[in-house]
């Protein structure tokens, strides 16, 4: 008889990849919107657990509403929508999205991220606050915690955004254009710290016009005027016929050129 014992790091990477070869979000036939306004027509998807997904559109293609339908902040008016993890998504809007206004400084916002544990009127408790510091530490704001989150760069706040995302200790990320219009730094930064919670096997969900950014996932959901186009590894899904037809791009489909980072809208 022969005996096969594993190693436990062989036995800790095979949960691993189980885990990840399960769906993190089911959508079924998902139609939503706002108001009497229908945004999102019949969407049906997949999204992995563990894994990097990119949702990829045109301006007013659903994208943001999709992320809201996840997150549970907007109810479908058809379909069904399944998380499998029993803890609240993580949801980090558009940095415009946010007031300028609001009175607070960067420490007490990226403190928000414990509410859904503490509630806002509960005292935090050491460990909050150090998951806190070691948030504002991995978006490099440690230095910023005290200046009021209206007084930064565009930059500067969004960061703060993702590190109140972050401090919520999800298993499921979702953010909305989180590098459209920042400085290489910023967006380093935080393309660095959504690789290392990807790879510490929580999911992460992000829309974006970038094309090169969306190669780099390892899932992609395209929309086009509400309705999923297709879905599956960037590489399969963003060919240069699909491109063309759903920015309807002007000529024939060539070679992506060096400089086609970008995508309208």
């Amino acid at each position: 008889m022969k005996i096969i014992i594993k190693s436990k790091a062989s036995i800790v990477e095979g949960m691993a990849s189980t885990v990840r070869d399960q769906p993190a979000v089911v959508l079924r036939e998902v139609s939503a919107g706002y108001a009497r306004h229908v945004v999102l027509h019949g969407v049906t998807a997949r999204v992995p657990a563990g894994r990097a997904t990119v949702v990829l559109g045109p301006n007013g293609s659903g994208k943001t509403t999709l992320l809201n339908v996840i997150a549970g902040v907007v109810a479908p008016v058809a379909g069904s929508v399944r998380r499998t993890s029993v803890r609240l998504p993580a949801y980090v809007p558009q940095r415009s999205a946010v007031a300028d206004t609001l009175p607070m400084t960067v420490r007490q916002a990226v403190a928000m991220g414990r509410w859904a544990r503490l509630g806002p009127w509960r005292r935090q408790s050491g460990k909050d606050r150090e998951i806190v510091r070691e948030c504002l530490r991995r978006l490099a704001i440690d230095d910023l915690a005290a200046r009021q989150l209206g007084a930064l760069s565009g930059g500067q706040r969004q960061r703060a955004l993702v590190a109140q995302g972050l401090a919520q200790r999800s298993d499921l990320l979702l953010l909305d254009e989180p590098s459209t219009g920042l400085d290489l730094g910023a967006r380093g930064r935080i393309a660095d710290v959504l690789h290392q919670e990807r790879a510490a096997g929580r999911t992460v969900v992000r829309t974006t016009h970038d094309l090169a950014e969306a190669l780099r996932a390892d899932h992609c959901l395209l929309l086009d005027e509400g309705r999923l186009v297709a879905q599956g590894a960037p590489a399969d899904v963003l060919t240069e016929d699909t491109v063309h037809a759903v920015w309807r791009l002007p000529g024939r489909p060539v070679a992506r050129p060096p400089e086609m980072t970008n995508l309208p809208g």
